[in-house]
């Protein structure tokens, strides 16, 4: 009972924040916050000693393994954040403010009050759910100012203590694994010092195609969001090659388990995932995988590594469909 009166003053709550959206921009930012907040419990962060060791061993011997597997020479990000749902939301308020700057100089609609309000509500809805979901995230922190650090690296404690009950997995074991994938990334910024600008420049500029009225199907501009599609969806494959020789334990069924449960859930949440791209992101998984396992099978880890050396070196969207063909131009 207890349960069902917190759950429905918070929803109430949350709508609140929703509905008093205010401010001269396309978003209140501040309202973001709230509502979605309001609409998540934040969760226990109270370590015990094991489990604050556990997540510092797990980080630091990510690195020492992925170092050796990729031959990569690169750190991790210097800050590191065992978090709550909250904490999530209050660092990605900051990273989607930072991105979407651009779009709240246009004037919105005729009705500006009532863009806000949809605005508002609509970042208040994805933060909700991507906060209750999120187990692990490397931030290179994209569009960041000149006094934010270069990456940071995020673990969200209470979706990982939960979600490795729900699957009936060890909890220690389920963590060392989200903690190798996230590290992972982290090499591959380090690998690639190019990298952030090349992505953050491809968001710019079709941030700009919005703000500048020149829509495609797709919001951004063909180009753009082909180039940005295939660096992500290199950075997702290489992380996984990365992690099949990286990490110290067969981890097969974690993935199969961690993909039933996408598959399981109801209509309500596939369509949320739909709606927040994360869809697109498993076809980059998948995509991104068997390009490095066909170019790794091939010529060996080092070469997948070469991806890194410069953009120019970065498969086209084509090119991922035909890794000989990326082979080919590369070694030309």
């Amino acid at each position: 009972m207890w349960h069902s009166y917190a759950s429905g003053m918070n929803l109430f709550r949350s709508v609140q924040a929703v509905a008093s959206a205010s401010g001269d921009g396309a978003v209140d930012w501040n309202a973001v916050t709230d509502a979605a907040k309001a609409s998540t419990a934040p969760g226990d962060v109270s370590l015990s000693d094991a489990q604050r060791r556990g997540y510092a061993t797990d980080v630091r011997d990510a690195r020492d393994r992925v170092r050796t597997v990729a031959d990569l020479e690169f750190d991790v990000p210097d800050t590191i954040e065992i978090q709550h749902r909250h904490h999530w939301v209050d660092a990605n308020v900051d990273t989607f403010r930072r991105v979407l700057e651009p779009l709240e100089t246009e004037t919105m609609t005729a009705f500006p009050g009532i863009a806000r309000t949809v605005n508002t509500g609509t970042l208040a809805f994805m933060l909700t759910y991507l906060a209750k979901n999120v187990l692990g995230q490397y931030d290179p922190l994209l569009l960041a100012g000149e006094d934010d650090p270069d990456h940071a690296l995020y673990f969200v404690h209470p979706n990982i203590e939960n979600v490795a009950a729900e699957l009936d997995v060890d909890a220690p074991r389920f963590r060392r694994w989200i903690a190798f994938h996230e590290v992972t990334h982290a090499a591959e910024f380090g690998a690639a010092p190019w990298l952030s600008d090349y992505l953050e420049e491809r968001v710019e500029t079709g941030l700009e195609d919005l703000s500048g009225g020149e829509l495609t199907s797709g919001g951004f501009s063909t180009s753009e969001f082909r180039e940005l599609n295939a660096a992500m969806t290199v950075v997702e494959g290489y992380a996984e090659l990365l992690m099949d020789h990286a990490f110290d334990d067969e981890y097969a069924d974690l993935r199969r388990k961690v993909d039933e449960r996408r598959g399981g859930r109801g209509p309500l949440a596939k369509l949320t995932r739909r709606l927040l791209g994360l869809g697109l992101k498993r076809k980059q998984y998948e995509r991104g995988k068997a390009f490095f396992e066909a170019v790794a099978d091939d010529r060996g880890l080092a070469a997948a590594g070469r991806v890194w050396d410069g953009p120019e070196y970065l498969p086209t969207d084509d090119e991922i469909e035909d890794p000989a063909a990326w082979l080919a131009r590369v070694d030309a």
